[in-house]
């Protein structure tokens, strides 16, 4: 049986639908300044037929069996009926994981969702939110879409947030902070040390957050913890996600761990019903698997190192990374190792002028890498950035 739509009043659905003459809206005054984000691009196909897709950081494992078999049962009831806003059963978990209270976690579709709830609950329109750059690229169009005016700090000669720049950067109209650690798309960290002065010099009155999306790949002893920062300083939130080191992307799941008057506002501008209740059944059964789960990051971390260590060894010059990706700083000739690598099958992340971007994958897909380095260092000279 086809689908009929309704008829109105005199329609006897033989007239041919009239042209639509497009409207002269009047867009919002600086929509043109917002660039869409720019997801990863998908891998083409190499000499070989295959195809390796490392550019969006992504982690190359699927979820643990536990999840997948819990997910099953919960799906048929998960798609049919909304999910709780409160989500019980993950709050309640990451409560007692970081050894916080239920109205310390609030909940979001990927913890870019929640960065952009804390950029509206704490910003009016014209004030000022401070950020390392290169850093996530969400930052500034979160930013703009807020109505906020970005303050773009850059990283210094170590492809580091430059944090007594970011301080000085500071002023009246500064109303959140963002301390990526690991940085994405360096890798790079910042030492307890630093952000212990950091802290010290921003005013009370202006919310840091450290977002931590990487930190389960963290493996520098003097990086700070970001839970031990937000129980010593009142103006400070953490970030984390499940999008990394738990393999849940697509579901969208994330987490703000702020003091309850922030974590109030957050739930105000928050999206409803925007953490599914599969997401939210994945969480819990993630967390509940963190033991197994540490085996798998534990590989990617040794697979990361096998990474950079070729990569140098071909003659390029990686970043140390403590995330699950390795940046190459390489200047004018991003775009020439970019394409480079697509013609191997390869998609990594290019920023033209700046760097690529690979995300560590599975052991043959970082071969793949390698190969493809060496080929391409020895075809050509690269002048790489220092």
């Amino acid at each position: 049986m086809t689908f009929q739509p309704p008829q109105h009043p005199g329609d006897t659905g033989s007239e041919a639908v009239p042209a639509v003459v497009p409207a002269d809206h009047r867009f919002r005054p600086g929509l043109e300044r917002i660039a869409a984000y720019r997801p990863g691009k998908p891998a083409p196909l190499g000499p070989d037929g295959r195809s390796f897709k490392l550019s969006s950081n992504e982690n190359p494992y699927p979820p643990l069996a536990s999840v997948t078999r819990g997910l099953a049962e919960a799906l048929p009831e998960s798609l049919a009926r909304y999910p709780s806003i409160a989500a019980p059963e993950v709050t309640a978990a990451l409560a007692a994981r970081f050894e916080v209270e239920p109205e310390n976690i609030v909940l979001g579709a990927g913890s870019v969702e929640v960065a952009g709830q804390l950029i509206h609950a704490l910003t009016a329109p014209g004030d000022e939110v401070v950020f390392a750059w290169r850093s996530f690229e969400a930052y500034p169009i979160l930013t703009r879409v807020a109505g906020a005016v970005p303050v773009e700090v850059p990283l210094d000669a170590d492809e580091r947030h430059d944090l007594p720049a970011m301080a000085a950067a500071v002023t009246e109209r500064t109303g959140v902070i963002f301390v990526c650690n690991p940085n994405n798309p360096t890798g790079t960290v910042v030492t307890r040390a630093e952000l212990e002065s950091f802290m010290a010099a921003v005013p009370e009155r202006v919310l840091v957050v450290i977002d931590e999306a990487y930190v389960h790949f963290d493996r520098d002893p003097d990086s700070p913890s970001g839970i031990e920062f937000f129980r010593r300083y009142p103006n400070v939130v953490v970030l984390h996600t499940f999008s990394k080191a738990y393999g849940l992307a697509g579901l969208r799941i994330g987490y703000a761990i702020a003091r309850p008057a922030v974590a109030d506002a957050l739930r105000k501008v928050a999206l409803p019903f925007g953490v599914s209740r599969l997401a939210q059944e994945a969480a819990v059964l993630s967390l509940e698997a963190e033991a197994e789960l540490d085996e798998r990051i534990d590989e990617l971390v040794r697979e990361r190192a096998r990474l950079f260590d070729g990569l140098l060894a071909a003659g390029l010059a990686p970043v140390p990374s403590q995330a699950n990706f390795v940046w190459l700083p390489a200047g004018e000739e991003s775009v020439r190792i970019a394409e480079a690598l697509e013609r191997h099958g390869i998609s990594a992340r290019c920023f033209a002028g700046e760097g690529v971007r690979v995300t560590v994958g599975l052991p043959e897909e970082n071969d793949a890498v390698l190969a493809a380095a060496a080929e391409l260092v020895a075809a050509e000279t690269f002048a790489m950035a220092d």
